[in-house]
């Protein structure tokens, strides 16, 4: 097999369980190893042919290593496998859809659904009080990624918080890095193969003693290693670029969960904020004053 960048069999190899594995369990883990492609892209029943196993074997083996079941062990499998490839690689991987247009937004209906089944609200909770108790929090997004930083800052500066993003190039990144405290959070958003400058970034702050978070479809040990909290979501697109729908979904409720924090301060901030746009007469449409 050709190993990934970030080691795809130490990966799966690091959520054995202290135990081990039973015999037809490793059988499955073999070919998860041995052959990445049809994991990721395989149906259960397949790759229980492949092992010479059951199909409730397979989802007992995705169980054991740490998952609800296969479809969210198979999520990152194909995540940390497409993270592998080239962007020519991607497209061809997903070469021959009839109509791509419609299967991207079936795609993002599924990566949306499977989102929701997998939403911790608990999470959600932390991530949302941590950044509400921070000094400040710097969002690091870069390339296309910063559509989804840029949207979470802007929206939870609207909901009273200072945060930031950061996506104007390796030297800004560095001196806001550089200015983190132990007070403040760092959220880092990247997908596919995941930006150098991201994963270094994480691991600054952690050492000044921030809070860091993630935001990815499929984290390498590094980054896993430098924050406190990975948010899964699921990014495949179909065709060479990675989907960031469910990306912003998850922050839009990070900051919904935010809002709710201090109510009386995210409306002190909305208020303020819609008086200075009037001020400024920034919008088309104004609000009717009638009651």
């Amino acid at each position: 097999m050709a190993e990934t960048d970030d080691g795809f069999e130490a990966w799966l190899r690091d959520q054995l369980p202290e135990r081990g594995l039973r015999p037809k369990s490793a059988a499955v883990l073999e070919v998860l190893v041995s052959q990445p492609r049809r994991a990721s892209f395989g149906s259960t029943a397949e790759l229980a042919q492949l092992a010479g196993v059951n199909v409730a074997t397979v989802t007992r083996t995705a169980q054991a290593l740490g998952f609800a079941g296969w479809p969210a062990l198979q999520q990152e499998l194909r995540a940390r496998y497409l993270s592998s490839l080239s962007a020519p690689q991607v497209a061809e991987e997903h070469r021959g859809v009839d109509s791509p247009g419609s299967a991207s937004l079936r795609r993002d209906l599924d990566s949306l659904a499977l989102l929701n089944r997998r939403f911790d609200e608990e999470v959600i909770r932390e991530v949302a009080r941590a950044i509400a108790v921070a000094r400040r929090t710097l969002v690091i997004a870069d390339g296309s990624y910063a559509a989804v930083g840029i949207a979470f800052a802007h929206n939870a500066r609207l909901a009273g918080y200072d945060v930031h993003a950061v996506t104007a190039g390796d030297a800004e990144l560095a001196n806001q890095t550089a200015k983190l405290t132990s007070d403040d959070v760092l959220m880092a958003i990247s997908f596919w193969r995941l930006y150098e400058s991201t994963v270094l970034a994480a691991s600054e702050a952690k050492s000044r003693g921030a809070r860091v978070f993630a935001v990815t479809d499929a984290a390498s040990p590094d980054l896993a290693g430098a924050v406190e909290r990975v948010l899964m979501v699921p990014a495949e697109g179909v065709t060479f670029f990675p989907s960031l729908t469910a990306g912003m979904a998850l922050v839009q409720a990070i900051v919904a969960q935010l809002a709710a924090v201090d109510p009386a301060r995210t409306s002190e901030s909305i208020e303020a904020a819609e008086a200075m746009w009037s001020r400024f007469d920034l919008l088309h449409r104004r609000p009717s004053t009638h009651s």
